[in-house]
C-alpha cells in the first residue's frame, strides 16, 4: 500500500482504501452484494504506541480495516479484520446470534416494499389513505426484550406510519396511529401487521417550511426583520488545516471520522511555552440511547440506540455556510459506504471556524485603569439527521485552555393523535388531540484523556461543609475532597457536594509541586427513571449512572455492546467492569453519560428550537497560572454606527 504525503495513522479511510477493503472480501470470502451486505467498514485504529512511534519516527503501523458483514440468506454475521497493508484477508469470523446494525439501504427498501405491499395497501385503504405518495414508512430496530418470540434468529424491523396532509408536507404531523408492520429486513417479507386500533386525523398545524404554515399565522408576525449580522475576518482564519491536523492558539488536535460515532477527535494536544503537553489521545460519543417513555402500543418498542443500531457517520448532513455555519469556514469532508460497500462522499461533513466568545478576562483598577481580554474559541461541529431528530455536535477549545463539548438538539417530535377526552399520562399536548411522548436523549462520551502521558489517576473530587465550632465559629468554612478512584465502576453526580472528577497526573507537578490535572465538570446529567429490573434498562445498563471509569483497552468501545441491534441485557460496560481491574496510575477510559430529559410542550411542536446541552473539561492545576495572560489586546475590528462607541480595550 502506498502512503500518501501528508498520511498519518488515524487518518479516516479514503474512497480507494473503501473500495480495496471490500474487493479483498470479494476476492477471498465471496462478499458480494446483494448476497451480502456490507453493515459497517471503519479503520481499526493503531495501538497508541504505535502512534506514538510514528509521530516519533515515522514509522508507519499496519492499514487495518474492519467488516461487519451479514450473509442475509443464512442471516449470519461475519466480522472481518482485512489488512491493507498486506493485501490480504487476515480473518473472517462467524459471530453467532449477532445482528449488525440497521444500514439506510435496508431503511429505504423497507419503506418502499410495505407502501407496494398488498395487504398494507389495503390496511391503509381501510382508513381512506389511498395516495401512496403521501405515505411514508419508518422502519425502526428491535430489542431483544420486546422482539416477538416467533421472529427470533430473523433479522427484523418495526414500522411507524406516517402520510402528508400533501405533497411536500411534514409527514411526522399526520401519524397513523395503531398501526405497525413487522417486516423480515433480509428478505423484505411483510411478516405481520399489527392493526389495533384507529384515531380519527384532529386538525393540526403541523407544518413548518414557511410555504406550507396558514396564511393568517404569516401574516399574523408582529416581529420586526433582522439588520443584517456578518462576520468577516480581513486577514483571514487564525488556525492552520493540515489534511485532518488542526492548529490554533496553542491547541493541536485531529479530527478523524467513523460510520458509528461520526466525527471522532484525535491527539488533543497543548502548546506550553514551547512544550508540547498531550491532553486526551481520543474523544468521542461511544453511544446515544434514547427511549420513549410511554408504554402505550404506539411507543412501548420505541427505544432507539442512534449510534449502535445505525452510526452517526451514516447520517451525518453536509452543512451550509450562513445557516449551519457562520463566518470563514474551513471544512472537511467525509467518505462513507453503503451496503455494497461502495464509498460515497459527505460533502463539508465537519465545519472549523473562529468565533467570538465575549470577555475571556478583565479588571478594572482604581489607579491602572481598564485591562480587558475578549475571548475567542475555536469550533470543530457535525450535524446528524437522525429520522425525525437532529443532533448538532460542537466541540469548542478555548484560549485558557478549556474544552466545551456541546450537543443541542432539534427537529421534529414524534407525535401521537388520541380521541377527544382520551388521558395522555405519559406525553404532553402539543396540537388538537396531538401529543408529544415524554423521552430521553442519553448520550456516552468516552473521554480517553491523557494528561501529561498515559499514566493517570480519576479522582471524585467534592465540597465539604467544615461543622462549626471553635475554629469555625460563623459556619463559614468548606474544603475540598479528592478521592482516588482506584477499581473500575461507576459513580454519580452528587448536587449537595457539587461532585466532579478529575483526571491527574500524580507523577507530572506543576511549578506549586500539585499534580497536572484535567477536571471533568458535568452538566445536563439525570436519573435514568428506570426500575432496575426494567429489561429496556438492563440493555443499557451505562445510562444508569453517571461516570464510568475503565482501563483503556482497544477491544472495549461500545459500552451497550458491539451489536446493539437485537440485542440483550448486560452487554457492554457491565460486563467489563466485573473484572474489578485496577485504575490508578494507569492508561484510563472516562465514560460521561449526559443528555436531555425532554418533558414535551407546545413550544417544541412543529418543529422544535434547539434544546441545548453541555459539558466542560477544564484545567485544573495542569497550567502554573492562567494560561492566556498573553492573549493580545483586541483592536478595532468592530464596525459601529454608534460614534460613541470605542474603538479599542486594553
Amino acid at each position: 500500500m502506498s502512503i500518501p504525503s501528508g498520511f498519518h495513522p488515524l487518518d479516516p479511510l479514503s474512497a480507494d482504501e473503501f473500495r480495496a477493503a471490500t474487493a479483498l472480501l470479494a476476492r477471498d470470502h465471496g462478499v458480494t452484494a446483494p448476497q451480502w451486505r456490507l453493515a459497517a467498514i471503519e479503520l481499526i485504529e493503531p495501538a497508541k504506541a504505535d502512534v506514538v512511534a510514528f509521530e516519533a519516527t515515522g514509522t508507519v503501523p499496519a492499514r487495518i480495516v474492519g467488516v461487519n458483514c451479514l450473509e442475509r440468506s443464512s442471516n449470519k454475521t461475519y466480522q472481518a479484520r482485512v489488512s491493507l497493508t498486506r493485501d490480504a484477508v487476515v480473518s473472517f469470523t462467524h459471530i453467532p446470534g449477532a445482528q449488525p446494525n440497521f444500514t439506510v439501504d435496508e431503511w429505504e427498501e423497507a419503506d418502499k416494499a410495505l407502501r407496494e405491499h398488498p395487504e398494507v395497501i389495503a390496511a391503509l385503504a381501510k382508513r381512506g389513505i389511498t395516495d401512496l405518495s403521501l405515505v411514508f414508512m419508518d422502519t425502526w430496530t428491535y430489542g431483544d426484550a420486546v422482539l416477538p418470540e416467533e421472529y427470533r434468529g430473523r433479522r427484523v424491523g418495526w414500522s411507524d406510519t406516517w402520510v402528508r396532509a400533501r405533497a411536500g408536507a411534514n409527514p411526522y404531523a399526520g401519524p397513523v396511529n395503531g398501526l405497525h408492520c413487522i417486516i423480515d429486513v433480509n428478505t423484505m417479507e411483510l411478516l405481520r401487521i399489527e392493526d389495533t386500533f384507529t384515531v380519527e386525523r384532529p386538525d393540526v398545524m403541523g407544518e413548518y417550511v414557511p410555504a406550507l404554515v396558514p396564511e393568517q399565522l404569516r401574516n399574523s408576525s408582529t416581529r420586526p426583520p433582522l439588520a443584517p449580522l456578518e462576520i468577516h475576518q480581513p486577514d483571514g482564519v487564525s488556525f492552520e488545516v493540515d489534511g485532518n491536523l488542526v492548529r490554533w492558539q496553542n491547541w493541536s488536535l485531529r479530527v478523524g471520522f467513523n460510520y458509528r460515532e461520526g466525527m471522532t477527535l484525535h491527539r488533543v494536544s497543548y502548546n506550553d511555552h514551547g512544550r508540547e503537553r498531550p491532553i486526551a489521545h481520543r474523544l468521542s460519543f461511544a453511544e446515544m440511547a434514547v427511549p420513549y417513555r410511554d408504554a402505550s402500543e404506539d411507543h412501548y418498542r420505541r427505544t432507539a440506540f442512534d449510534i449502535g443500531e445505525w452510526g452517526l457517520g451514516f447520517m451525518t448532513t453536509s452543512l451550509e455556510l450562513g445557516c449551519d455555519c457562520l463566518g470563514e469556514i474551513h471544512y472537511l469532508d467525509a467518505v462513507m459506504h453503503n451496503s455494497a460497500g461502495e464509498p460515497y462522499e459527505i460533502k463539508h461533513a465537519v465545519c472549523i471556524h473562529e468565533e467570538d466568545a465575549a470577555v475571556l478576562w478583565k479588571h478594572v483598577d482604581h489607579d491602572a485603569g481598564t485591562e480587558t481580554r475578549r475571548m475567542r474559541r475555536l469550533v470543530v461541529s457535525f450535524h446528524v439527521t437522525v429520522a425525525n431528530y437532529e443532533y448538532l455536535v460542537y466541540w469548542r477549545f478555548y484560549q485558557d485552555g478549556n474544552i466545551e463539548c456541546e450537543v443541542r438538539a432539534t427537529g421534529i417530535m414524534v407525535a401521537s393523535h388520541v380521541n377527544e377526552g382520551q388521558e395522555h399520562p405519559s406525553g404532553s399536548l402539543v396540537d388538537q388531540r396531538t401529543y408529544a411522548p415524554f423521552h430521553q436523549h442519553f448520550l456516552v462520551a468516552r473521554l480517553d484523556l491523557d494528561i501529561d502521558g498515559t499514566a493517570n489517576t480519576v479522582y471524585r473530587t467534592e465540597t465539604e461543609m467544615v461543622p462549626m465550632g471553635p475554629d469555625n465559629p460563623y459556619g463559614l468554612a468548606l474544603r475540598q475532597k479528592s478521592t482516588p478512584i482506584t477499581t473500575e465502576g461507576f459513580d454519580d453526580y452528587n448536587w449537595d457536594t457539587q461532585r466532579a472528577w478529575k483526571v491527574s497526573n500524580d507523577n507530572s507537578r506543576n511549578s506549586l509541586g500539585l499534580p497536572v490535572a484535567y477536571k471533568l465538570v458535568p452538566t445536563g446529567t439525570f436519573p435514568p427513571f428506570f426500575d432496575p429490573s426494567s429489561p429496556i434498562f438492563q440493555r443499557a445498563e451505562v445510562v444508569g449512572h453517571t461516570v464510568w471509569v475503565t482501563p483503556n483497552d482497544a477491544e472495549e468501545r461500545w459500552p451497550a455492546g458491539e451489536f446493539v441491534n437485537q440485542g440483550g441485557a448486560g452487554l457492554g460496560m457491565p460486563a467489563w467492569v466485573r473484572a474489578n481491574r485496577p485504575v490508578e496510575n494507569t492508561d484510563v477510559v472516562l465514560w460521561y453519560t449526559f443528555g436531555i430529559h425532554h418533558i414535551t410542550r407546545p413550544e417544541d411542536w412543529p418543529v422544535m428550537p434547539a434544546d441545548t446541552v453541555s459539558f466542560w473539561l477544564k484545567p485544573a492545576g495542569f497550567f502554573d497560572r492562567n494560561p492566556a495572560l498573553d492573549v493580545a489586546a483586541s483592536g478595532a475590528h468592530n464596525t459601529n454606527t454608534n460614534p460613541e462607541a470605542g474603538t479599542s480595550c486594553h
